[in-house]
């Protein structure tokens, strides 16, 4: 028997790890846009980029430039490569990283800031050119080929939704017909429990014939670090496997001749080049890892797992062989997962939450009507990955028939949908159901309250892990400030288009959002507190000078704008950030008797009604429990009364808030 043996890959994932980001979606428009101008440049003109590590280096130089990225790189070729590959990868460059087709068509979207809808599904453009390039994208598994979107859209419509589980460790084992309704039906007979996906994973592997030869050398050969080295499929190199030569020598020790070597076992598990691989094996073979108990307990410590039962070496063997290789998949699986995730995220078409993943209202009619015909094409190959080409051209099965669509959505909300306009009437109600509920479980007054104060520290990791790490801390600022401000109006009035914001399918932010605006247009209608009106709301995290520099001028212009645009209604502004800047109060006092005039200076409106509030006293009002109609008439008397401006914010919004408290 040769005892070369090569790794096969028994999974797909889109992109690559090493291109793994926050704020996904306006990284790749920024490096499109730089990427297009690198090109332009006459030194980068027709040069090649395979190969070329000098090109690959100026890359990554102008990348540094351009502020795009900081520090120094090992290898600033390789840097340039990783941050590239997975663009490639989905259509959007080609492989000597010139912008394609469909490049040019999100870049252009980008560039004018115009996102809005214009396809049957209601994506976002540029969430449309991204589901089209999802249904192109393939993977190349072994000799196979298989398109991971296609698949995931049909697995999905067989088992309705996917635990976060299921479309870690399962759904990109889907590399053939055959595997996808094995793992389908597994699911499904499961239900309403869990499969068990390490069982699914090891029927996988070990019905390879690599993983077969593998085993039968391990039986039959001679045990040595060479071959448990060789047995391992390590892809980078066999030397980062010889740890598990002692793992066995170790293991078999403690079975075999009942030697008291846990502590000993426990330290080689660490040596584990990958950590997260060593950490699993710690909780595979250990009930405490903490070093005093473990030298206390001895064996004792050990789960009573079934390789430590086992009886015979050749059974020994394939529990070891097993473990390994188990493992190592599921550490592989999970690395891509964050991958998957972001890459099927920019589709908007597919919601991440509450341990479910699941298509969204219309792209789940969608997949139902084209069901029956994805498997026909999910493992071929597409030549217009590279192309912006209709649906229609994709594939014939892809072509979107509308009036089954909306018959379809229908169906699932129990109404008639005829056309466009009562689609988008149960979209947004939909959207809504789905909006209050995601407010009620993740956003809490006391975990808004929490944020605000994470906004006053900066404490910018704790704000993306509790809510997105998608979008930037100014993006995410005007995010929560729109929840807030739609519970104290008693979640009355449009907020999801009130808030001018880009909101992935599961409806948290995401960076790209039109500029040119105030940050939120809330509209009120007459009641018996207030008037009809338009509140203007506008965030910032600038403090210090550079609130006065950057927020003033802004403030005053979209306010202005506004009410010369509509000088039949009332419309007043509320300024609203971590620290208030005493100059920043006083200009917005001043602008009370101060006109402001059209480009041309033909006509003007006198007095702006601007109103500063720190979200110190943002988080009193969320405490007390008041609601707008209150908050109106607090800031209306505010406005109309007279004081130096330090002082008339202590006493007309700190002290009055802190009352309410």
């Amino acid at each position: 028997m040769s005892n070369e043996i090569s790794y096969k890959s028994y999974c797909w994932a889109v992109g690559t790890t090493s291109y793994r980001t926050d704020n996904f979606n306006r990284n790749i428009e920024e490096q499109l846009e730089l990427l297009y101008e690198f090109r332009k440049k006459e030194e980068n003109r027709g040069c090649r980029w395979t190969g070329n590590n000098e090109l690959q280096k100026r890359y990554y130089d102008f990348l540094k430039e351009k502020g795009f990225l900081t520090g120094e790189a090992e290898r600033p070729d390789k840097d340039a490569r990783e941050k590239t590959s997975g663009l490639v990868d989905i259509g959007l460059l080609d492989s000597d990283r010139n912008l394609t087709e469909a490049g040019e068509e999100l870049l252009g979207i980008a560039l004018s800031n115009d996102f809005t809808t214009d396809n049957p599904l209601e994506l976002p453009r540029d969430s449309f050119v991204y589901f089209k390039q999802m249904l192109k994208t393939c993977n190349r598994i072994d000799k196979n080929v298989v398109r991971p979107f296609l698949v995931f859209l049909y697995v999905a419509y067989r088992t309705d939704y996917l635990t976060n589980d299921e479309f870690t460790y399962l759904l990109p084992l889907c590399v053939n017909r055959e595997v996808t309704e094995y793992i389908i039906s597994e699911i499904l007979s499961s239900r309403p429990g869990s499969p068990d996906h390490e069982k699914i994973i090891l029927d996988i592997l070990m019905g390879m014939p690599n993983y077969q030869k593998a085993l039968r050398m391990l039986q039959t050969g001679t045990i040595n670090e060479y071959l448990i080295c060789t047995i391992g499929f390590n892809r980078k190199s066999k030397k980062y496997d010889k740890p598990y030569f002692k793992l066995y020598i170790l293991l078999k020790r403690i079975i075999f001749q009942n030697e008291d070597l846990a502590l000993e076992f426990l330290e080689t598990t660490k040596k584990l080049t990958n950590s997260k691989i060593g950490s699993a094996w710690r909780k595979y073979f250990f009930r405490s890892t903490v070093r005093s108990v473990v030298i206390r307990e001895g064996n004792g410590v050990l789960h009573r797992v079934p390789i430590l039962k086992a009886r015979t070496e050749e059974e020994f063997n394939k529990l070891f062989f097993e473990i390994m290789h188990l493992i190592k998949a599921k550490a592989t699986l999970s690395d891509y997962f964050d991958l998957n995730r972001r890459y099927f995220k920019a589709t908007d078409t597919v919601i991440f939450q509450d341990d479910r993943v699941t298509l969204d209202i219309l792209p789940k009619c969608y997949a139902e009507d084209i069901a029956d015909h994805l498997m026909e094409i999910a493992f071929e190959e597409t030549e217009l990955l590279e192309k912006n080409v209709e649906l229609s051209r994709i594939s014939p099965y892809l072509k979107i028939n509308k009036p089954i669509l909306y018959q379809k959505l229908g169906k699932i909300v129990g109404t008639d949908v005829t056309d466009t306009d009562s689609a988008r009437r149960v979209i947004r109600d939909e959207r809504y159901a789905r909006w209050n509920r995601l407010i009620d479980e993740k956003f809490s007054k006391e975990v808004l309250i929490q944020l605000f104060t994470y906004f006053e520290e900066r404490n910018d990791n704790g704000i993306r892990a509790m809510v997105t790490d998608n979008a930037d801390i100014p993006t995410i600022f005007e995010y929560i400030l729109g929840i807030t401000w739609y519970l104290l109006s008693q979640r009355k009035g449009d907020a999801l288009e009130y808030m001018n914001l880009s909101l992935e399918a599961d409806l948290l932010p995401k960076t790209h959002a039109g500029g040119g605006e105030a940050d939120i247009v809330w509209e009120y209608g007459e009641t018996d507190w207030y008037p009809k009106h338009t509140l203007l709301l506008e965030a910032t995290l600038a403090d210090g000078s550079n609130q006065r520099r950057m927020e003033m001028e802004p403030v005053s212009r979209h306010l202005g704008e506004h009410r010369l645009a509509h000088p039949e209604e009332e419309a007043y502004c509320v300024f609203i950030t971590t620290y208030l800047n005493t100059n920043v109060i006083s200009d917005f006092r001043a602008r009370r008797y101060m006109e402001y005039y059209n480009t041309d200076g033909t006509e003007y409106i006198t007095g702006l009604k601007i109103l500063p509030i720190q979200t110190s006293e943002l988080k009193a009002l969320l405490r007390s429990g008041v609601e707008y109609p209150q908050i109106y008439q607090m800031l209306d008397k505010a406005y109309n009364s007279s004081g130096a401006p330090k002082e008339w914010y202590e006493q007309n919004i700190g002290r009055e808030t802190g009352d309410y408290d």
